[in-house]
């Protein structure tokens, strides 16, 4: 791709359909990772021996790789250049240990092996999809962004479809089996992890020798050109000291974490809930460190001081962040457990019934993901006519009902229907949010927020991990189903968050079709 140095306003210049295709192909091959780990991890860890009810705490490792590695990736390469550029060599390292992590992953010989392997294959993966977030805003002008985040929820939905429905085809149409003895992974699942990790790696080293990336002298002049405001020297200006502060809700968060820690260890509740705990005493503790080492720690304390100078746009979208991802997780990690019990009869992981079922959930997440890609070619036509708040908060919507309706629908096959309002959330979700937050972030930190950004991510999937197993089994007799229920009311919470998130003209006009870009 060859960069054109100004458009007439001496901003970026608007790039072709193709450069920003090849641009974004890179996430055909992160979603299949991502997609293989949500439709069959749950599976692999019940057959190593997981019990329903610990599952949420053995999937723990995936969004807290992402609150750890995200930001301090997209710190690193706000600061990175080289002759390769300053996003590719993350997006390059990360594909090649993410593919390694993916091949090894079905040939875990434990239990506890299994969630090591989620770990490290989920914090490689993340090193390539930040910075891959960062490509468009760092690429695009602010009228293509929307169509930009869109492309790349195509590429996620084509390329879930897949990964999906991988078990499910070699065993039904190339006769590979779906059942093993005890404690052993199914050949269709390994095989599907082979291919995937084989994907992963083609289709990021599409995008890497395909894409030419701007330099920082280039990244300053547009900025200047477009967006003064944004430009007056952000990530290199003195950061504010803020330790007063740090120290005050740091030390308070800490206490109510180990409070939380103690109250659950006297009362003998689910260990679960040891994960939130902890979760608050780490989030205290950061704060703590960053005021502790004011000027001795430059990483840590830009990262911490971004957090406290979130654009007021960042702190609203926030809300419908958190609500959106606990929706996602608690589908993710219960839909193959509640379809498998409630729709196939069975929890008995060397049956049938239940691979069987276990494949169906294949086909199910296959079915939103195509739905996915279909929503992504339509989301930015919503947005330019509707606006960006309203669209996505329709999406949501839509979302929350069919997940609901788990529960009342009871032949398996009915349930694509439902994956129609998933896949339009789920489209959502991966394009709106980060359009509305790019357009207040100046490029020099907008690896770093993004980063921040997945906190809100993550947060709310930690959160579900500590106390989703505990509603279960305390109020809904440990019937997976109900996870889901609980998971379309959030996804209903978030719907209504999206409609407070203030839409300024500039958003607006991010809302263009590819046509228009």
């Amino acid at each position: 791709m060859t960069n054109q140095s100004y458009n007439a306003s001496g901003g970026k210049p608007a790039l072709s359909f193709w450069q920003i295709w090849n641009m974004c192909f890179g996430f055909l091959g992160i979603q299949f990772g991502f997609a293989l780990q949500n439709a069959n991890v749950s599976r692999i860890f019940q057959t190593l021996g997981a019990e329903v009810d610990d599952i949420p705490a053995l999937w723990v490792a995936a969004p807290l790789t992402g609150l750890l590695v995200q930001p301090l990736v997209g710190y690193f390469s706000d600061r990175t250049w080289s002759g390769f550029g300053r996003r590719r060599p993350f997006l390059l390292a990360g594909a090649i240990l993410s593919s390694i992590a993916i091949l090894f992953m079905p040939h875990s010989p434990t239990l506890w092996i299994a969630a090591g392997m989620l770990w490290v294959m989920d914090a490689s993966i993340n090193v390539s999809m930040e910075p891959f977030r960062a490509l468009v805003g760092d690429m695009l002008p602010q009228k293509q962004r929307s169509f930009g985040y869109a492309l790349q929820g195509f590429f996620i939905g084509v390329s879930s479809v897949v990964a999906s429905a991988l078990p499910w085809i070699l065993a039904n149409w190339f006769g590979v089996s779906n059942t093993a003895p005890e404690g052993v992974v199914p050949e269709s699942v390994r095989l599907s992890f082979y291919l995937g990790g084989f994907a992963f790696l083609v289709a990021v080293l599409w995008s890497v020798l395909k894409t030419k990336e701007y330099s920082p002298e280039q990244q300053a002049a547009f900025e200047a050109a477009q967006s003064p405001e944004l430009a007056g020297g952000q990530g290199t200006e003195e950061v504010a000291d803020h330790s007063a502060a740090y120290r005050k809700l740091g030390g308070l968060m800490v206490l109510v974490g180990a409070l939380l820690a103690g109250f659950v260890w006297k009362q003998a509740l689910d260990k679960q809930l040891y994960i939130l705990a902890g979760l608050i005493v780490g989030l205290g503790a950061l704060q703590l460190a960053a005021a502790l080492l004011r000027g001795r720690a430059q990483v840590l304390e830009e990262i911490v001081s971004n957090l406290y100078s979130m654009p007021p746009a960042m702190k609203r979208l926030a809300w419908v962040q958190f609500f959106s991802w606990f929706a996602l997780f608690a589908m993710w990690i219960y839909t193959t457990a509640a379809v498998t019990s409630f729709h196939f009869g069975t929890s008995e992981v060397t049956s049938q019934a239940y691979n069987d079922g276990a494949d169906w959930v294949g086909m199910l997440f296959a079915t939103y993901n195509g739905f996915a890609a279909l929503a992504a070619l339509l989301i930015p036509i919503m947005a330019r006519r509707f606006g960006m708040r309203l669209s996505h908060s329709l999406n949501l919507t839509l979302g929350g009902l069919g997940l609901m309706s788990f529960m009342v629908v009871r032949d398996p096959q009915w349930l694509l229907l439902p994956m129609v309002g998933v896949g339009f959330a789920w489209a959502s979700i991966l394009s709106l949010p980060y359009a509305m937050l790019s357009t207040h972030v100046p490029h020099k930190k907008m690896g770093v927020m993004m980063g921040l950004f997945n906190g809100f991510v993550v947060i709310p999937q930690l959160l579900a991990a500590s106390v989703l197993g505990f509603i279960l089994r305390t109020f809904f007799d440990n019937e997976a189903i109900y996870a889901l229920i609980l998971g379309g009311a959030s996804w209903l919470l978030a719907a209504v968050c999206a409609l407070k998130v203030a839409e300024p003209e500039s958003e607006r006009e991010a809302g263009l079709t590819a046509a228009e870009s």
